[in-house]
Formats: structure tokens, sequence, C-alpha cells
């Protein structure tokens, strides 16, 4: 970068007050950082530069370089700080400046890939007399040692960065609280306002990935050495999802809810971070960030910050849990309820009318009358064992409903498409649409799935099921490649055959923006 030399000055005193003028005019933390680097490398000639940011256990927190390509800065930050010539910055609280490397008694030699690079300077950035990072210079231009002057003024402006870094720091922090704040009261408004969980995951995942600055993330739960089902995601790269989370298979299967935030470093997907769901009913789920290029992990406030809104990704799955164990309950509740009182009410009654007919019959000569009240007699007989047999039926089906099949289906395809398909049901569907109807609806829901598994290449697929006294609607919506022109239908035959059985009609449409839409529509018989 280019240095003002300002008239009256000599010219390094100048090119220090514009460099720490340069450093000290942004506020983002990171901007700092990269400026800090640059116009460091401009005031020495340094060909390459590199500003490690350490946690308090010397391990590379973030860093920015300048000069070298991203997957040697990778293979930099991955060095340990407590060891070798960068370990040596870290204890050292003079700069340390060498003609060659490569010849100092630490020198732990070069990563894989890495430059060639001789001469070098290292001075420590702190903060608050604390160490803050490590700046390290090398390569200075025209093959020369770095001069005592150089290590001045590096010396000099890592000392006024401190100050810039600082501000820039406590800047950042409160910015970073006022974005997870505004995420998390997102969230707890909306769980508030809905019992739509699918969209309160869905917030979720965004929230996180806007307020930590990610490029993606991902609600995923375990499968077992598979790759993870993805139950949300936000945010688009060049790379698939499936190819981004391939690496990250073992360490969602490990994490556990009281488990710590587990950063990954990988050359070709950058960053990452994984934070346990702290869930008490539901399935264990694990909340995935992809960081920028570039980028080291979220510092120690914004992890903690993280970790807490992870509670309310919690609090949506298990507040989905609770509500489908409480309609569960609900439902086997009323089921015994009816049992009991078909079998206390219902049939003592029905059993008395059956005794107070054949008491009557002895007392009536015509055999015409006598006649009927027998047939009477054995109809109520036959209608006391049929109530038995539907008290029996509701003791065995305990809490088993069309919704709990759709549910059981969507969850079985989730493996398969790599995303659980978000399910969304309007009006009674258990007690509006009879079991032949639902027998249709899941077969028809099954072919509908497999399709979207076979052809669709999509990311997201919604099903609803929309029911009323007149009739049932089920879709099946994805967002993949669409309808080919060339189609052969074959269960879909089956499907469409289905629906015209039922007096109704199956249609295959475009979706928007875009992927196809399966309409499967029914009317219930007069």
């Amino acid at each position: 970068m280019a240095l003002e030399v300002r008239s009256g000055l000599p010219a390094d005193a100048a090119a220090l007050l514009d460099a720490v003028v340069a450093i000290g005019s942004d506020l983002d933390l990171h901007s700092v950082l990269r400026r800090i680097t640059e116009t460091s490398c401009a005031l020495t000639g340094a060909r390459y530069g590199f500003l490690a940011i350490l946690n308090d256990d010397g391990e590379v927190l973030d860093f920015v370089t300048h000069g070298m390509s991203d997957h040697v800065a990778m293979a930099i930050a991955r060095l340990p700080e407590a060891v070798g010539l960068l370990g040596l910055i870290t204890r050292s609280p003079r700069p340390v400046r060498l003609r060659d490397l490569s010849a100092h008694p630490t020198s732990a030699g070069f990563p894989r890939n890495h430059p060639q690079m001789t001469t070098f300077l290292g001075v420590q950035v702190r903060v608050r007399g604390q160490v803050f990072g490590n700046l390290y210079l090398t390569e200075k231009q025209g093959g020369v040692e770095f001069t005592e002057a150089d290590e001045t003024l590096v010396e000099a402006l890592a000392g006024a960065a401190g100050y810039v870094v600082d501000n820039a720091r406590a800047y950042a922090l409160s910015e970073v609280r006022r974005k997870w704040l505004l995420a998390s009261n997102a969230v707890t408004e909306r769980l508030q306002s809905t019992d739509d969980v699918d969209d309160v995951l869905d917030l979720v995942v965004r929230g996180a990935r806007e307020a930590s600055g990610g490029l993606q993330a991902a609600l995923v739960l375990p499968a077992g050495g598979s790759r993870p089902v993805v139950v949300a995601t936000d945010g688009e790269t060049t790379t698939s999802l499936a190819e981004r989370l391939s690496p990250l298979i073992a360490d969602v299967d490990a994490l556990l809810p009281r488990d710590p935030i587990v950063v990954r470093r990988f050359e070709t997907h950058g960053t990452v971070v994984l934070t346990p769901m702290r869930v008490k009913l539901a399935e264990r789920a694990v909340l995935v960030i992809w960081l920028p290029s570039g980028r080291g992990a979220l510092e120690p406030g914004t992890q903690e910050m993280l970790s807490s809104y992870s509670d309310q990704a919690s609090l949506a799955f298990d507040r989905a849990e609770a509500v489908a164990d409480r309609e569960t309950l609900v439902l086997t509740a009323d089921r015994e309820r009816i049992a009991r009182d078909l079998h206390d009410v219902v049939i003592q009654r029905i059993f008395a009318t059956g005794l107070q007919l054949q008491g009557l019959r002895r007392r009536i000569r015509d055999e015409e009358v006598s006649a009927r009240i027998d047939t009477a007699v054995i109809d109520l007989d036959t209608t006391i064992r049929d109530i038995r047999s539907t008290i029996f039926e509701l003791q065995q089906r305990g809490g088993a409903s069309l919704r709990g099949d759709l549910i059981a289906m969507v969850k079985e395809y989730a493996p398969i498409l790599g995303y659980r398909p978000a399910l969304r049901t309007s009006g009674a569907v258990d007690n509006l649409i009879s079991e032949e109807y639902a027998h249709h609806l899941l077969s028809v829901l099954r072919e509908g799935l497999s399709n979207v598994a076979r052809h669709a290449a999509a990311s997201a697929c919604e099903v609803r099921v929309d029911a009323d006294v007149d009739g049932v609607v089920l879709t099946v919506a994805d967002d993949g490649v669409g309808m080919p022109l060339d189609r052969v239908e074959s269960g879909l035959s089956n499907a469409r055959t289905r629906a015209e059985k039922l007096g109704g009609s199956l249609t295959l449409e475009p979706n928007q923006p875009r992927g196809t839409r399966l309409r499967w529509q029914v009317r219930y018989e007069a």
C-alpha cells in the first residue's frame, strides 16, 4: 500500500504516522488486523506478512495474511504457537530479527508447499499489557535483511496497533452482542406466536449464520456413521452441503448435548464451528456454522453467546417433542375414555334392554311378535359383540394416528434425501380422513417422496396435507431441477389411478421459484 510522506517530518516518522492513521480508520476488527499486516509489509518492504491472534492456550484464534495463498496461511495457522520459532515470538518481549530464519536453532522448518523464506522479523502485538497476537514479516525486498530501523518502526506500529485493536474489539463485541440478542429475541417471539416448529428451526439457523458472520449454517441430526440428516439450513456456497458435511460425520456423531463447542479447520472448507443442542426431550442435534475463508474460530465471548443462542434451538426441538407427546397423550386419553364409556354405559344399557325384551317375550302369546322380539335380542347381542371389538381396537391402537404415520414416513425418508422434509397439516386429519382414504394418501406420499429422492436433486421438500369435511389434498413440493420433458410415469400412474378411483385427480406442475409440485386431491363420497 502507498504511504503519504508528510512534509516537515523525517520519512520514517511520516510513514509511521500515516500508518497509524490508516489502521485507526476502521472499527471492524478483522479489517483492522488486515490493515496492520499490510501496513507493516509496506513500511518494511516485506513480501509476506502473517498476523496470528492467539487464545490463552497459545492456539491461533484468528489470523490475517498478506502476500500468501489461503492453503499456505491455513498450514501456518495449524502450527502450534508454543514451539519453534513462532513460539519464540510469543515468549520474547523483544522483536526477533533474523538474516536466515532456517538457520535459527529453534526453527522447525516449513509446512508442505510453503514458499521459500529467508529474512525474518517477528513482533508481539500487546493489548492492555497482554499478548494479543504475533506479527511475522518475511522476505524483505531486494534480498536484504530487515534493518534496525524496520524493527523500530514495526515495534512502534505494534504498540499503537494495540490501542486500535482494543477499540475495535470493544466495538466488535458490542455489535456481536447486539446481533445475538436480536436473533435470540426473534426466536423467542416466534416460539410464542406459532405452532409451526419447522419455521422456528429455519429462523434459528438463519439467525446463527447472520450473527456469526458465517457463509452457511445447518441444523443436523447424527446418522450413526452416515451423512447427517439436515433439518434446516441457511446460506449458499459453491460447494454442496453434502460435500461440506462429509468430513464432519465423526464430529457430529460424537457430540453430546453437554459437550463444549468444537472448532475444525480445513484447507478446502475453512473453519467450521459445531455446537451441540442441549435437548432434553428431542433427538440429539448439532448446529454447524461454516465461517468465511481466512477466519479463525469465534472469540470466547462470541462462543458463549453462540452456546446461549443454541439453547433457543434446543427449546424449539423440545417444544416440538412436547407438543407431539401432548397430542399423543390427549388422543390416548380420549380413546381410553371412549372405550370406558362404551363398556360401562352403552354395553350395560343394551344388555339391560335385551334382558327386558326377553322377559317381555314370556308374556306374549302372539308368535309373530315373539319372533320379532327374538330377532331384536339377537341384533342387540351382535351389537354388543361389535362394540366389544371396537373397544379392543381402541385399546390396541393407543396413540396411533394418521398424523403419526405421516411423521414416521417423513422421518423414514430423511436419510435417503439427506434432509428432513417439512410437514404441515391443516384440519383434523385424524378425524376427517377415513382409514381407506388414509391408506391411499400414504401410498401416494411414499411415491411422491421416492420421486423426489430419485429425480429431483433437491435440497428441500415440503409435504402438506389439507383436510376438511369435503375431501383431502396432498401436496409434495421440492426445489429440485424440475420435471423432465421426456419423463415416463410408472409409480405416478398408480397414484393417478388411486385418485381417479376415488373421484379425484393428480397434477404435476412447476414449483416456484424452482422444482416440482405434486398435488393429489380427492373428494369424499356423498
